[in-house]
């Protein structure tokens, strides 16, 4: 229902040119004039053809470049491509996926449905074999991810789909780093595919309580504990900014609690994640253009990135207690529905006085981050398309990242780094409460223009309680449009990003080494 990428990943021990296949892939740094290694055997294999297309000018190795050639019978496959690397000195993961993503989606032109590939970065790419590995299976899934838009003819009908996908390596003594490389890579890229897919869908499918579902439904499929609470235990547990958002829309707020705990750890202080779910955002009577309404229904992508997270946490088996929380509303106009200058009280006490009703996200944020201290958590990390201040700040590639704690803080930028989902160091300055300060509450809830992405994080900070915390504004990563506010990877198509997925499982995966 959720995943719209289905792929048979292999491993097979052995000599890529001897593989029936059709399409084979093999790659190329920039700068190199004589392929070595699997391209090369394959160029012999060829009498010497991508030697030739490399002394014509027509194959340069540059990033994402690909070129199919012909065997006609000289090697089982029907099919060779070749994948640009890029510059030797500038490969790392992030070139990998790309390589893979480019690779694929030719493969996928050409109609091959059975398609074998070398391990980019494996052999002289210096890099570790199952991270390779894995960066290759992850650029290649969500490569050929596709939402299954409802439609009466379908999109691409004629088009043959990629059904198998064989990672080849020549040494058996490595196979066991590719297996464990590529099941890793298979479970997040299918994690982000479910992640996308709740992001893309309409806001009058993807309710709530729809949500409340889906992340039910995973949690059966995965192994996962999960509680959904309804209103009047929201009510029980005092979380009056979260409820205040919710109350002029007709569809029920949700609170998902998601939990994966081993025996081994049922002592241990869990990590907890939290991600903003307003599943869609009018702005309610501080109503938004109508422009700007039109994304609103990704207003939910933290929520969808901390349920796919949960789901690689457990199908990866890791030896670590993870709890998600997912906060899920609407932001709605109506009779019923919360004001400008309304005052209410959150879960742990405070008093926030209502400035813009647009600044929605950051309420339901932190009763959820109160009801995280409850769990004595060893850290907490809050995902959310917060501010359109980050987007000024950053734009749509780099997300903003708050934190209070060093070495929590470079914890999520080394992982950010190595899935290629950036992240940036941004001030947490109390000095900047000041702007968030109200006469007849404890705090309003925006501090105005002027430094928004600051002002709401510190907002958060008054609900964070006393352990390690990271809040990561990810406003306008949530979707890709191709524009060029957006940077081009060859593994993210048109709409949902699956962003910050990846980052929150290699820190999970750092974390539980």
């Amino acid at each position: 229902m959720f995943q719209e990428v289905s792929l048979n990943v292999t491993i097979q021990q052995g000599s890529i040119q001897t593989i029936a296949a059709d399409a084979i892939i093999v790659n190329l740094f920039q700068g190199v004039t004589a392929p070595t290694g699997a391209t090369g055997a394959v160029d012999q294999a060829l009498g010497g053809a991508i030697s030739e297309l490399i002394a014509g000018g027509d194959l340069r190795g540059k990033a994402g470049e690909t070129v199919v050639l012909y065997p006609r019978g000289a090697i089982p496959a029907r099919r060779v491509i070749v994948v640009g690397l890029g510059k030797p000195d500038k490969f790392d993961l992030e070139a990998v996926r790309e390589a893979a993503g480019s690779a694929i989606k030719q493969a996928q032109k050409v109609g091959a449905a059975m398609v074998a590939t070398v391990v980019h970065g494996g052999g002289a790419g210096g890099l570790d074999l199952a991270e390779a590995a894995q960066a290759v299976v992850e650029g290649s899934l969500l490569a050929l991810y596709r939402y299954d838009a409802p439609r009466a003819k379908k999109e691409n009908d004629d088009e043959t789909p990629v059904d198998s996908l064989t990672l080849v390596e020549f040494d058996a003594g490595k196979i066991g780093a590719v297996e464990a490389g590529a099941r890793a890579g298979q479970i997040i890229a299918e994690s982000v595919a479910l992640a996308r897919t709740l992001v893309n869908q309409p806001s009058n499918v993807a309710t709530p309580t729809a949500l409340a579902q889906a992340a039910q439904a995973m949690c059966a499929e995965a192994g996962l504990i999960c509680r959904v609470l309804d209103e009047p235990e929201l009510r029980a547990e005092g979380m009056g900014a979260l409820l205040a958002v919710t109350q002029g829309s007709d569809q029920p707020a949700k609170f998902v609690v998601m939990e994966h705990c081993p025996e081994s750890c049922l002592t241990q202080p869990p990590v907890v994640l939290v991600g903003k779910g307003v599943a869609f955002d009018t702005g309610g009577y501080s109503i938004k253009p109508a422009d700007s309404m039109l994304g609103m229904k990704a207003d939910m992508a933290g929520a969808a990135a901390v349920i796919g997270a949960l789901r690689a946490a457990a199908l990866l088996q890791l030896p670590l207690r993870v709890i998600g929380l997912t906060p899920l509303v609407e932001n709605m106009i109506s009779a019923t529905a919360y004001k400008p200058a309304d005052v209410f009280t959150a879960k742990n006490g405070l008093t926030i006085e209502i400035a813009n009703t647009d600044a929605e996200g950051r309420l339901i944020l932190a009763d959820a981050l109160c009801y995280a201290g409850e769990l004595k958590p060893a850290v907490v990390i809050d995902v959310a398309t917060l501010t359109g201040a980050k987007g000024v700040a950053l734009g749509s590639r780099t997300n903003a990242l708050f934190c209070d704690d060093d070495a929590l803080r470079e914890a999520l930028l080394a992982a950010s780094q190595k899935t290629g989902e950036p992240l940036w160091r941004m001030p947490l300055d109390p000095a900047y409460d000041r702007q968030i300060k109200s006469r007849v509450a404890d705090l309003k809830n925006s501090g105005g223009r002027s430094g928004g992405a600051i002002t709401a994080a510190r907002f958060l900070a008054h609900f964070a309680g006393d352990w390690p915390w990271a809040h990561i504004d990810m406003a306008g990563s949530a979707e890709y449009s191709g524009g060029p506010e957006d940077t081009p990877r060859s593994y993210l198509v048109k709409g949902a990003t699956g962003i910050p997925l990846r980052t929150l499982v290699e820190y999970l995966r750092s974390v539980a080494k």
